[in-house]
């Protein structure tokens, strides 16, 4: 083997998934690989090229454009780009410009084709949320092996332990399996090298592997799923799991694989969106989000963590199609932003949610010039609308002439729902004091809610009147302990758990803004910030916070629970379907709200 080879080999032993073939697997490897060396700004390829095969960066960066030359990626050393076209019909599907000088690895087509036949792993690395069942994501019914992210990296129990910590260093490591004669004895974590080495004052040049491991660890089969990995991490409180057939170890597992597998399925959306070059393409994407909902949940993610990683889905959906209708439109007149507001402003984007989205325009623009932006509008609600965002029944679009206007437009807009409060106006002003911006230029936006912010908060009438319009939703609580539930209908004897459930409590968070001038529009973002700003007590926001996730999440967990059952995921809930335990700590939340709601409405802030 040649020293090239050999810088090769020890290079792919290190990237993903190079790292989970056999190890004679990677040798060959290692001498098909053909190094390529690029200047700053060279052409790497151009879209409509035939690919020689899939590329992998060694040194440098590398910018990807699609076709209308916008930059979709950038990508660094131990990426792989070329691999779309070469799943579909050999042509680059996109253009690569090295950003820097670069040293490039290409593997001959022919090879990416074979292990994509013969390697597992390989497959799915590079077609993971591509052409993947989407009813495998649930990580709780992948198979370990599966799971595993390479094969185990192994010391004898005889090496020292400095040896040791330098293999683990030099292979980006946190544990080895420590093996003699081919049979596992033990496993060694960077936790025994700081806790029973370091700790103890042992000395690292002396000291036997064998001493400080921990021997005989519980480990898993290859046939194991995920829920058997996080019960034992659990239960044991290990970050690693060895994976073992008889008394051979095969493979590791670490809470760093689980994070990559979530990291994975939800960017991989995301990545999919941004090659994306019709609303089409975008809508068969999106439709795997109720499955990445099931995920996110059954992994125990926090509600905010959910509803963010879905909310980033809708918002890079919504930049895609403005790429595209620029591209259509040619070059907008005068800069402009595209804002959300809503779940979406909010970033708390669910398993169902509907489009809620306005255009500020710099106050140059033209009248002539004001068609090019309703056109806009048209095509990006358009294709929201195909996404699966569906248009707004209250018609709180871009698409309506009242919310694509220049910013002096907007600030009158403001200024007459301060102090002319009535309750249209106290209505509009809700959804639009949760205003994010998606895209464009978001200066255009900032200093005027700060402004409005300023303003609203002075007056104490529009205060009055957004308090009490805050109050109009009112949790569900019946007599005697139980629930006011729907009593007829398609949800009869269940609760709203949008309009009933966490709408009550974003109501709450956006007085606390309002009342604090405070910048965040997130609602669980809001609530902290109140408790820090002393809008509400430490307790009364502890009290709230606590009632808020766990109606956000028994939300989540009941779409779900439908998406399980194959039904399209909604906001009812039916409380009696829940045993006596968690029925009993809703109602209790539910409780809070309510208080909450009351100090509101008899002073304005939580009792201490």
């Amino acid at each position: 083997m040649t020293q090239a080879q050999s810088d090769v080999l020890m290079f792919l032993q290190t990237v993903h998934p190079y790292d989970s073939l056999p190890r004679d697997e990677i040798e060959r490897l290692s001498a098909r690989f053909e190094q390529v060396s690029f200047s700053t700004g060279s052409e790497i390829y151009h879209r409509g090229n035939v690919l020689p095969g899939i590329y992998l960066i060694m040194e440098g960066a590398v910018e990807i454009l699609d076709a209308a030359n916008t930059v979709v990626s950038e990508l660094a050393p131990r990426n792989s780009f070329g691999e779309r076209g070469l799943l579909s019909d050999g042509l680059a599907a996109t253009t690569a410009i090295a950003r820097s000088d670069c040293v490039l690895l290409i593997l001959p087509k022919g090879e990416f084709q074979r292990l994509m036949q013969e390697q597992p792993v390989f497959s799915r690395f590079f077609t993971r949320g591509r052409f993947a069942d989407t009813r495998r994501s649930d990580m709780a019914i992948q198979k370990v092996s599966e799971l595993m992210s390479r094969p185990p990296i192994v010391c004898a129990p005889s090496d020292t332990v400095r040896s040791a910590a330098a293999l683990m260093r030099e292979r980006h490591v946190s544990s080895l399996g420590v093996v003699d004669d081919g049979r596992f004895l033990g496993i060694l974590t960077t936790r025994d090298l700081t806790g029973r080495v370091l700790a103890e004052g042992l000395n690292p040049d002396t000291t036997p592997v064998s001493q400080v491991m921990t021997p005989d660890p519980a480990g898993l089969p290859g046939e194991a799923l995920g829920s058997d990995i996080l019960h034992l991490m659990l239960e044991r409180r290990v970050g690693h799991l060895p994976v073992v057939e008889g008394d051979r170890l095969v493979g590791m597992i670490t809470q760093t694989d689980l994070i990559r597998f979530h990291a994975i399925s939800s960017a991989q959306l995301i990545r999919d969106i941004a090659s994306a070059e019709r609303a089409e393409d975008m809508r068969a994407i999106t439709a795997r989000i109720p499955q990445l909902l099931v995920q996110l949940v059954g992994s125990n993610n926090a509600h905010e963590v959910v509803t963010r990683l879905i909310t980033d889905i809708a918002d890079s959906v919504t930049r895609r199609l403005i790429m595209l209708a620029e591209r259509e439109l040619g070059p907008p007149p005068v800069p402009y932003v595209w804002l959300a507001c809503g779940s979406q402003g909010r970033q708390e984007q669910t398993g169902v949610s509907d489009q809620d989205n306005c255009i500020f325009i710099e106050d140059s623009v033209e009248p002539e010039e004001m068609p090019w932006f309703q056109q806009l509008a048209a095509k990006v609600s358009r294709g929201l609308d195909i996404c699966g965002y569906f248009y707004c029944p209250g018609d709180m679009m871009a698409t309506n002439p009242r919310w694509c206007q220049p910013v002096s437009v907007w600030r009158s807009y403001f200024r007459d729902w301060i102090y002319k409060p009535d309750p249209t106006a106290q209505m509009l002003a809700s959804v639009m004091f949760d205003l994010r911006p998606i895209c464009g230029a978001s200066s255009l936006f900032r200093d005027l809610q700060a402004e409005t912010l300023e303003e609203a908060s002075r007056n104490s009438i529009f205060t009055a009147h957004m308090i009490s319009n805050s109050l109009k939703h009112a949790p569900p609580l019946g007599l005697l302990r139980g629930f006011a539930t729907i009593r007829s209908g398609e949800h009869r004897n269940q609760i709203d758990m949008k309009h009933n459930g966490v709408v009550p409590v974003v109501d709450l968070g956006r007085v606390y803004a309002l009342m604090g001038r405070l910048a965040p529009v997130n609602t669980r973002a809001r609530l902290l910030a109140a408790e820090e700003s002393g809008i509400i007590s430490g307790a009364g926001a502890r009290d709230l916070l606590a009632a808020y996730d766990l109606i956000a999440d028994m939300r989540l967990r009941n779409q779900v629970r439908q998406v399980r059952d194959g039904r399209k995921p909604d906001n009812f809930l039916a409380p009696y379907d829940f045993g006596d335990f968690e029925r009993s700590h809703l109602r209790d939340a539910f409780v809070v709200v309510r208080t909450m709601q009351s100090a509101l409405a008899n002073g304005g802030r939580a009792p201490v």
